[in-house]
């Protein structure tokens, strides 16, 4: 089968995904159907005969086929308002409004998970309200629950986020927070809707929702201390297989699609289908029995396809993600046979919703629904009553890692560091009631944004809290100097991890030496506080947000730590109070970790 080219309308906006060699995907609106001998349509989910083209009587002409499109967004975390490649929720709608065009039953709108959490502040500020109005006004039809819908606890997502998507209704709003792997704790009773069934061009399509087995590590574990988070290819599979059994009673549908939250650190598609990780180990064991792949969580561009053992040589399963914050829609185009409800052929592309003028702006490439943007308008003007306030200056930008500030989580960064300097003076300071801390640790996953120098300095409420917008607060606990070493070995991730190493911002006064390419657990070479030499035997008191004390993000050590104690400070209020306690803050320095 060799996919015939269609004109697109905005061919330009394809994204770079199209370009990549290995992937074959060229984003044709429809591709030729594949022509199967006779003996080999079995009109079901198994074998060789999943992707039968139905073609019967000798060959002289091809079966009548309709295509399905589906659209999708992944990462999206409450990026209401347009902002650089970020269009925004109205261009987002808008895209789908016009990419879907005149014929409105054949296409679905659909998320990979992660669409409201660690979200910028008009969102954060108003719990995420607007974003899940924003996206279920714009035609949202189906999503995957992520680990930040997790953010606020379980019962938070249950009681106020599912009902919000479903307009007051759980029932209807559970198909926004599918996971087949969410399991009521000790148990394998799902705490989810695990499956959503739509009707499209007289064919079921199935969507199957899973999100990270890393959940547990990647959200405060309080709030989920009832659930487990199981193995996502099994589950995936249990329910692809469900659905495919011919079995109307436990829920039947002709084509099957995988909304995953879970994804590359990459985008090269050889890469992907070869790398050590859960993730790899679901895009190769998927059943034949899901026709294709969203995935998200590792916020990253790409259009793969793959072979699947049991289809047909020229049949390639597409496996995309539309890298983050609604820059990007990764697009499926499933052509089915009209007669045997079955694909027949398979493609997927990206599509970029910004692009640049003459001028070398970034400006939309597309209108904005007015019923979203109506939305977005009513959130940012609530937003910005509290989020004008100034309450500090700031000498020169203060940054996340990365080439581009955010993109790399494995390398010391200066907002690190001076968030790290801020939660130690939180603790330790004069108005401190409990003992001082003498060391603080950032995890670089809590920093959703940079403090930018501006024209004059100024730092608004608003700034400070999109760069934490989680409401952690500030923990102290004792850690020996082993344990310390320990921690920071950590940052090199468990084998499998989608980030292989989370850099933590410490604070003034802790330095080590680290070798990066280093055997597990011997990375790090020395460690010193305050100049002198940290024994293993040698006590501390440690400062770090509440996610951290839990043993988020794999820092398992840091929930063994002794005293452990809360003290009462948000991360938010304690950014505040550094910021009206000092007349001007700098940028923290580089160098308190030193690679040999």
């Amino acid at each position: 089968m060799n996919p015939r080219k269609h004109p697109i309308q905005r061919a330009s906006l394809v994204a770079a995904g199209l370009a990549l060699a290995a992937t074959s995907l060229a984003a044709p609106a429809q591709a030729a159907p594949t022509a199967v001998p006779q003996g080999k349509h079995q009109g079901n989910h198994h074998g060789g005969g999943h992707h039968g083209g139905g073609h019967h009587g000798g060959g002289h002409h091809q079966p009548r086929t309709s295509t399905i499109q589906l659209l999708g967004i992944n990462d999206f975390h409450g990026r209401l308002e347009a902002n650089g490649t970020s269009a925004g929720a109205a261009v987002l709608a808008g895209a789908v409004d016009e990419l879907t065009g005149r014929k409105k039953d054949n296409t679905l709108f659909v998320s990979a998970g992660d669409n409201i959490g660690a979200s910028t502040f008009t969102s954060f500020s108003q719990q995420d309200t607007p974003t899940i109005d924003a996206l279920r006004t714009g035609g949202l039809d189906v999503s995957a629950v992520g680990n930040h819908e997790f953010d606020r606890g379980f019962d938070d997502l249950k009681d106020r986020v599912i009902p919000r998507y479903g307009n007051g209704s759980a029932k209807r709003g559970a198909d926004y927070a599918l996971g087949a792997n969410v399991y009521y704790q000790g148990t394998q009773k799902p705490a989810l809707k695990e499956y959503a069934l739509r009707k499209v061009q007289g064919v079921t399509v199935g969507f199957v929702g899973v999100v990270t087995e890393q959940t547990e590590s990647l959200v405060t574990p309080a709030g989920i201390s009832q659930l487990d988070f199981g193995n996502q290819l099994e589950a995936a599979n249990r329910v692809a297989r469900q659905l495919s059994d011919g079995r109307k009673s436990n829920g039947e549908a002709d084509v099957v699609v995988l909304l995953a939250h879970d994804g590359s650190a990459g985008t090269d598609c050889s890469a992907i289908a070869t790398e050590d990780t859960a993730y790899g180990e679901l895009v190769r064991g998927a059943s034949a029995n899901i026709d294709a792949i969203y995935s998200g969580h590792t916020h990253q561009g790409y259009a793969c396809s793959y072979p699947v053992k049991g289809w047909p040589k020229a049949m390639k399963r597409p496996v995309v993600q539309a890298h983050e914050y609604g820059t990007t829609l990764d697009r499926v185009q499933i052509t089915v046979d009209r007669r045997s409800k079955k694909p027949v052929a398979l493609a997927g592309s990206l599509v970029q919703l910004t692009t640049t003028d003459d001028a070398g702006a970034t400006v939309p490439a597309f209108p904005a629904d007015r019923r979203v943007a109506r939305i977005v308008t009513k959130a940012a003007e609530q937003a910005e009553v509290v989020g004008a306030q100034p309450i500090g200056k700031i000498s020169a930008d203060i940054l996340r890692g990365g080439a581009e500030p955010g993109s790399d989580r494995g390398v010391e960064s200066s907002l690190g560091n001076l968030v790290a300097d801020m939660q130690l003076w939180a603790t330790s300071n004069e108005d401190f009631g409990g003992e001082p801390a003498q060391i603080a640790l950032m995890n670089p996953g809590g920093l959703r944004a940079d403090l930018l120098y501006g024209t004059d300095g100024t730092v608004t409420y608003k700034d400070v809290a999109s760069v934490q917008p989680f409401g952690n607060t500030l923990w102290t606990e004792d850690l020996t100097g082993a344990q310390l070493k320990a921690v920071l070995e950590e940052q090199w991730q468990p084998e499998g991890s989608s980030r292989p190493k989370l850099h933590l911002g410490i604070s003034a006064g802790l330095s080590y030496t680290y070798t990066e390419n280093a055997a597990r657990g011997s990375h790090i070479t020395s460690m010193s506080f305050n100049g002198e030499p940290i024994a293993d035997s040698d006590v501390f008191k440690v400062a770090m947000n509440s996610f951290l004390a839990a043993g988020g993000d794999n820092f398992t050590t840091l929930a063994e730590g002794t005293n452990a104690a809360d003290t009462g400070q948000s991360d938010l209020v304690a950014a505040i109070n550094y910021f009206e306690a000092h007349d001007l803050v700098d940028p923290a320095p580089l160098g308190r970790a030193i690679a040999q």
